[in-house]
């Protein structure tokens, strides 16, 4: 079995083939869905449109962990149009880089990708606002409420930050504010696609697809390892998260290249599953068997009491 090191970036690096022809045919298949969509039925441009706008998302996180190039101005320029359209991709990255303090994961005070609520919060929430949130926690309301509750959700707490005065977050969703007018300014004037269609036809069902790979990524356990999942998919689906469904490995190397995961992960999957106390899916549809109309999990972390100590005890072991 090899050693992490022969997965891992070298300098200098290859081109990345992979990637790079994974944005060009994004980009490419994009263009012609759109300008041609007046001629394709909705039942092919809804499914595709949304696979692309999810597969979009997932090359946004190639580059924000340094892919295809080692210049992050320069990856950021490969995926700037925000086909989702609700989240700035400047934010993305710097909450998904805190995401990935893996000590922390799934505490809803550190992990900023966190779907649990601090157990005062949710005290505090009111009837319906647990309601929904219960319906969020099964797959299936994970992909019809999904979507919006998040986008609600973050967009009122950036809100905050930016009346507070948070320049930073600000300038990132006037970036954002720019490239929504011009994606606009391609799918209205140059397509003659209905925004709205767009919007709530294409965009939205993209976000529950990326909401379909996030659904049951993170669990509440005492052991950080045992947070995260690990779901073995078919090709389709794979290319889709690229690769992402192999949630562990990426989590242990997160700025190693999406075609090289599954590699990496057949090499270690020993070791991997027991790291994350067997937390393996076969396929989402096996996820879909257990939870598609029930909660996963309580809405409150159930462990909350324990990470303070958890958090201790990491920094207490690290070199």
């Amino acid at each position: 079995m090899g050693s992490i090191f022969d997965f891992a970036d070298s300098r200098p690096r290859p081109v990345e083939w992979p990637t790079w022809l994974a944005l060009g045919g994004l980009w490419l298949a994009f263009s012609l869905l759109t300008y041609f969509h007046a001629s394709l039925p909705w039942w092919i441009v809804t499914p595709v449109g949304a696979y692309l706008v999810a597969f979009h998302g997932s090359l946004q996180h190639e580059a924000l962990h340094g892919h295809p190039t080692r210049r992050g101005l320069l990856n950021e320029i490969f995926v700037f149009l925000p086909l989702s359209l609700w989240i700035p991709y400047r934010r993305y990255k710097k909450l998904h880089l805190t995401h990935h303090r893996n000590d922390q994961l799934t505490d809803p005070q550190e992990d900023p990708e966190s779907y649990y609520l601090d157990p005062q919060a949710w005290e505090r929430t009111s009837r319906a606002g647990r309601e929904l949130y219960t319906i969020n926690n099964s797959m299936l309301g994970r992909f019809l409420l999904g979507p919006a509750l998040a986008t609600a959700r973050f967009i009122s707490c950036d809100a905050r930050l930016i009346l507070a005065g948070d320049r930073e977050v600000r300038d990132a969703w006037l970036l954002h504010a720019v490239g929504i007018g011009l994606l606009a300014l391609w799918i209205g004037e140059v397509c003659g696609m209905s925004l709205w269609y767009y919007v709530f036809g294409i965009a939205y069902w993209g976000n529950s697809l990326t909401m379909m790979r996030s659904y049951a990524e993170h669990r509440a356990h005492d052991v950080p390892g045992c947070r995260v999942i690990i779901v073995e998919s078919n090709p389709i689906v794979s290319l889709l998260y690229l690769n992402n469904n192999l949630h562990m490995p990426h989590h242990e190397l997160p700025r190693l290249a999406w075609y090289k995961l599954p590699a990496y992960y057949r090499a270690n999957k020993e070791r991997l599953v027991q790291e994350n106390c067997a937390y393996l899916m076969h396929g989402y549809s096996e996820i879909a068997s257990r939870w598609l109309l029930r909660a996963k999990e309580p809405v409150a972390h159930p462990n909350m009491t324990s990470l303070p100590r958890i958090k201790q005890q990491t920094l207490i072991n690290s070199p």
